[in-house]
């Protein structure tokens, strides 16, 4: 187990006086053993805001209140001058936050396990016969721990969708991760009566189309709130800096796919003191999208790099792993949590535009990510990543959306923490046919049926996301009863995607 930061450590760095190591110790710990941050990134984080603390001082972050300590104590005349060690490490700060005396990750060939583990499948019925071979070859992988299969499950790169993998505390697989890295749910829900569709519709459809962007490579230049990008891991590598800026013109945006903004009716169930919403109908905002090219380009860069790295047989190519313990594969998880604090922003720019034309504060926003790697630990007290591609996080009291298609309902679920599940649930309702069959075999008059009989107004969308391309959310909802406890029901009504372009690819 890692040790606590001491006093030693960060005066090497800085002269802090005697009277301020306590607020030093506490930030420093709470971040690096509550938030997580390895030590040197910490260090950097002190050093940098002791460089520069108004910047701190003046913009959101870990370190906001010290800053202001810091600041105001200059202000009045007392610096706090950093060492010479302080101002190498400021000078060299990639290195540090990098390496760690951490070595590259050597090229070395794997096979696979003769004996797989046994992993457990919900809705068996609901689940094509690839996503199940390409789960049997996850879990054959030499650092693999435990393994689920979710309901919605189908084939796709590595990973199913779907598809739920423990692996080692130190090994963590891009491409079990996924492309759209943190895709993540959000929802707002207002007190507003549900007639509100009906009497304003056309204005619900305005905000909508002023307050998104879709597309790939989208970009809007109005933002909300831009702190996320003053979060010092910006600066923590090469590849994360020259994205950055990037990342901030797409800020408040969607990509294409499956990805959606829509207005719709949630009706609560039961007055649960989790969920904190009284049993009734509320007019709601749910929007699905990720980290945009940020994540992408991330997810690209080290999926390659893990399998140039980690050499598997053919078919399980795509699950190559980076060490954590070595320079990628820190750089890695840094820039996968830096893309789930990125897409969680993305969905708060949304949804702060929304209600501040809609003149109101929501009265509860439930959101979860659904494409990420977290250290957890499972029932046996196994310290563990788990890798969720297209799973909703459900552990017990953790809220989560589960949505159908843009015609079938969504839900709202508290999570049973169901051990075989690895604590995870569907988190959609899963495709039955692929893009290219769905181009060939639905048509538009097929679709615009469908939302006609569902009182649905579509703005953009093209047939590879329309609702026969999709399970019944029902039964995949049915399959998981041992997984989540439903909560609420949301059905959409005014349904907001990226418009028909079949040249570009797909984000999701």
């Amino acid at each position: 187990m890692d040790t606590p930061i001491t006093i030693e450590e960060i005066t090497f760095l800085a002269n802090v006086p005697e009277n301020l190591h306590v607020a030093f110790l506490r930030v420093a710990n709470g971040l690096h053993e509550r938030a997580k941050y390895p030590r040197e990134k910490v260090l950097l984080m002190l050093v940098k805001m002791l460089n520069d603390p108004k910047k701190y001082a003046y913009s959101k972050n870990k370190v906001t209140n010290l800053a202001k300590t810091v600041f105001d104590l200059r202000k009045s005349g007392t610096e706090i001058s950093l060492t010479e060690a302080g101002q190498e490490l400021l000078a060299n700060e990639e290195a540090v936050l990098t390496s760690d005396a951490k070595e590259p990750q050597a090229k070395n060939t794997f096979n696979l396990r003769e004996n797989k583990l046994h992993y457990a499948v919900f809705g068996r019925q609901h689940i094509e016969e690839g996503a199940l071979q390409q789960m049997e070859t996850a879990v054959s992988l030499p650092i693999s721990v435990a393994g689920a299969l979710m309901p919605d499950a189908h084939q796709g790169y590595g990973l199913p969708i779907g598809g739920v993998l423990a692996t080692e505390a130190d090994k963590v697989i891009p491409y079990a991760v996924g492309v759209d890295i943190a895709c993540r749910m959000c929802m707002s829900v207002f007190d507003i009566p549900t007639d509100y569709l009906k009497r304003e519709p056309h204005f619900l459809k305005k905000i909508l189309t002023e307050n998104t962007k879709f597309g790939m490579g989208g970009e809007i230049a109005r933002k909300y709130d831009e702190s996320i990008m003053d979060q010092p891991e910006w600066e923590a590598t090469k590849t994360i800096r020259s994205l950055k800026d990037k990342a901030h013109r797409q800020l408040g945006t969607s990509g294409t796919g499956n990805h959606f903004v829509e207005w719709g009716i949630v009706e609560v169930f039961e007055n649960d003191p989790l969920l904190s919403l009284p049993k009734g109908e509320y007019l709601s905002l749910l929007s699905h999208s990720g980290s945009r090219g940020f994540g992408g380009t991330i997810a690209n860069y080290y999926s390659k790099l893990a399998m140039q790295k980690t050499v598997l047989p053919k078919q399980a190519a795509h699950l190559a792993w980076l060490d954590l313990n070595t320079e990628e594969g820190q750089e890695y998880w840094i820039a996968m949590n830096l893309a789930g604090d990125y897409a969680s922003a993305n969905h708060h720019e949304i949804h702060n535009k929304m209600a501040k034309s809609l003149g109101e504060k929501p009265l509860k926003i439930i959101e979860n990510h659904h494409n990420f790697a977290w250290k957890e630990k499972l029932a046996d007290g196994r310290e563990v990543i788990v890798h969720r591609k297209g799973a909703t996080p459900a552990g017990s009291d953790e809220l989560g959306i589960i949505p159908g298609s843009m015609s079938q309902p969504g839900y709202v679920i508290r999570g049973k923490a169901n051990a075989e599940s690895l604590n995870s649930a569907s988190h959609g309702a899963g495709r039955v046919m692929s893009r290219t069959k769905a181009f060939t075999t639905t048509t538009r008059s097929q679709m615009n049926k469908i939302l006609q009989d569902n009182g649905i107004q579509l703005i953009g969308g093209d047939l590879d996301e329309s609702p026969m391309v999709y399970k019944n959310i029902d039964d995949v909802i049915a399959a998981q009863s041992e997984l989540v406890k439903v909560l609420a029901k949301f059905s959409p009504k005014i349904v907001r995607m990226a418009d028909a372009n079949r040249k570009e690819g797909r984000e999701d």
